[in-house]
């Protein structure tokens, strides 16, 4: 039944998330709270590791749910079931294309999934930013073993992080260094954090 669903679910996300892989955050956090598979918390980390791992961010996304939930089989299923209605798509398009390559009606559809994209994507930029740099949970302990749990406005230490990147990739001669030593320096910068 798990395996069922889990296909289910990620057909819909593979259906309906025009955009790439930012344009599926929606959809997966609306997953997870009907789902109950993974927290917001979770949802960060999944973006985290998806985004500083080879391959599509949609598609790690969809293999870390599936085998968070069911195992190596569920990862499996998770991401054909993502790619099962792109690859359907891409093969009757192919099939179409030349008869409606010149077509008003085509050009007016591709221009509105643009406008979708796009929305899609800052929809996504913001809940990201929301998970990592303003609601941070912590707990305040009260009593031997007891805790209670403080929200702060701002988590500092990513604040600063993310300005700190965007400086460096920005202003600096270290602009020209390649993505995967800023992802290396905020892996190391993340685990000093959380010291």
């Amino acid at each position: 039944m798990m395996l069922i669903r889990l296909f289910f679910e990620f057909c819909r996300v593979g259906l309906f998330s025009v955009g790439g892989g930012l344009a599926t955050i929606p959809f997966l956090t609306d997953m997870g709270e009907r789902t109950g598979w993974f927290a917001p918390g979770d949802l960060a980390n999944m973006i985290a590791i998806s985004e500083s791992t080879p391959g599509p961010m949609g598609v790690n996304m969809a293999t870390y749910v599936g085998f968070h939930t069911a195992g190596v089989l569920g990862g499996v299923i998770a991401t054909l079931s993502l790619i099962f209605p792109s690859v359907v798509i891409i093969l009757i398009i192919a099939g179409f294309l030349q008869k409606f390559r010149q077509s008003k009606a085509v050009d007016a559809v591709f221009y509105g999934l643009r406008a979708a994209s796009a929305a899609l994507i800052s929809a996504a930029l913001l809940q990201v930013a929301r998970i990592a740099l303003l609601f941070h949970e912590t707990g305040v302990e009260t009593a031997p073993g007891q805790y209670v749990p403080k929200t702060e406005l701002f988590y500092w230490p990513a604040i600063i992080l993310a300005v700190v990147i965007f400086v460096l990739v920005k202003f600096t001669p270290l602009k020209k260094l390649h993505p995967i030593c800023f992802i290396g320096l905020a892996a190391l910068a993340g685990a000093i954090f959380q010291m």
